[in-house]
């Protein structure tokens, strides 16, 4: 027995899959197919969180750079070029000062994107019947299940 995928709710082996309260022989699987299922309130907060993090990580650029504009233009009427120079190049080291504290929220906004932003079903037809195994907002997640279902269906077509 060959084991391709296992979590806590799954499992997908070389002779049955395992989710969701269903056992589901192998050679008894005739169709696989997977389908987008209907939006969840976690979901639509993912997009909604994705949308604010872009949002708060996007102001911080928009200020300084009209603030700079302002500087430049309230030291050109003033002609005091020194303090501007100032102000600007201490503003650029802040900056470089806290590009590293950014890691944080950049991994959050990688890891929504790898999580989705719908929900999706798996489904088989196993004597007859159409039976939904899985269902999960994590697209990461179920690309790994769906593969391993594949896997083991192509796996029991051929000859060993």
């Amino acid at each position: 027995m060959t084991l391709y995928y296992r979590d806590d709710a799954v499992q997908v082996t070389s002779e049955s899959i395992r989710a969701g309260g269903h056992t589901v022989r192998i050679a008894d699987v005739t169709y696989v197919w997977h389908a987008r299922g209907a939006t969840t309130m976690a979901v639509r907060g993912r997009v909604l969180g994705r949308g604010v993090l872009v949002l708060l990580l996007s102001l911080p650029p928009l200020v300084a750079l009209v603030c700079v504009v302002s500087l430049v233009y309230s030291a050109q009427d003033r002609g005091d070029w020194k303090l501007a120079l100032a102000v600007l190049a201490a503003c650029v080291v802040a900056a470089l000062a806290l590009i590293p504290f950014l890691e944080l929220p950049l991994g959050w906004l990688d890891r929504s994107y790898e999580r989705g932003n719908r929900v999706h079903e798996l489904w088989v037809q196993h004597h007859g019947a159409e039976v939904m195994l899985v269902r999960t907002p994590d697209a990461l997640r179920f690309g790994q299940i769906y593969r391993a279902v594949q896997r083991a269906v192509e796996q029991q077509g051929e000859p060993r």
